[in-house]
């Protein structure tokens, strides 16, 4: 419940950590953002919703935010965590049954779905893996334990994570004052979830009906 409160009001949440920290607010950003993306067992961390809400709070001088800082840091710490993830996917498959116990750690029905659209879409789903929550924490870690080719990864990888960031932090810069959006913050962050998780309920669709028509 706890964590649910933190994503739906973070808000709130970040300008108590902004009062209380100051600069190193972008410190807490960077460490949530890599652990996000670059811990496999933690893909429930709000990061669509905290960059939004920071570049918020950036277009607002009380708080003493800059918006370009608060991009480099969250662009890197994207970028720098689904490395951290690819390599820990490698070495999970490197080991393998030596480390059994690491597998129960790991959710694997998110697994299984990152897995799925990952083959089904190729490489370019580091890309479009971003904006689709769960799935950003997957992929890099799929792509290590299947031996991509490091070039690619990292090719990908930065494309990606400048771009999730990029777009997040223009959004949240320009719209999050707004005083509709701040009047139904905690509904702009279910409507943010909801659309980030769409094409995998497509794709879920698809592979439905295609089922459905080799059965008839």
């Amino acid at each position: 419940m706890a964590l649910i409160d933190f994503i739906l009001h973070i808000d709130d949440h970040l300008i108590t950590i902004v009062n209380q920290f100051g600069g190193w607010t972008y410190l807490i950003l960077f460490a949530i953002i890599f652990i996000e993306t670059g811990l496999v067992i933690f893909p429930f961390l709000p990061g669509d919703s905290l960059i939004f809400a920071a570049s918020a709070m950036a277009a607002n001088p009380q708080y003493g935010l800059n918006i370009w800082v608060i991009y480099a840091v969250v662009a890197i710490a994207a970028i720098v965590g689904d490395t951290v993830n690819y390599e820990i996917g490698a070495w999970s498959t490197r080991t393998g049954e030596k480390h059994a116990w690491f597998n129960k750690l790991i959710n694997q029905n998110n697994r299984l779905a990152a897995e799925k659209f990952f083959e089904r879409h190729g490489p370019i789903t580091i890309v479009v893996g971003r904006f689709i929550p769960f799935i950003r924490t997957f992929v890099p870690f799929i792509s290590g334990g299947s031996k991509m080719h490091y070039g690619h990864f990292i090719t990908y990888n930065i494309l990606g994570g400048l771009l999730w960031t990029g777009l997040f932090t223009i959004i949240g810069f320009f719209f999050g004052n707004i005083p509709f959006v701040k009047d139904h913050f905690s509904m702009i962050v279910i409507a943010i979830i909801l659309v980030s998780v769409v094409p995998i309920a497509i794709v879920a669709l698809k592979k439905k009906l295609t089922l459905k028509k080799e059965f008839h």
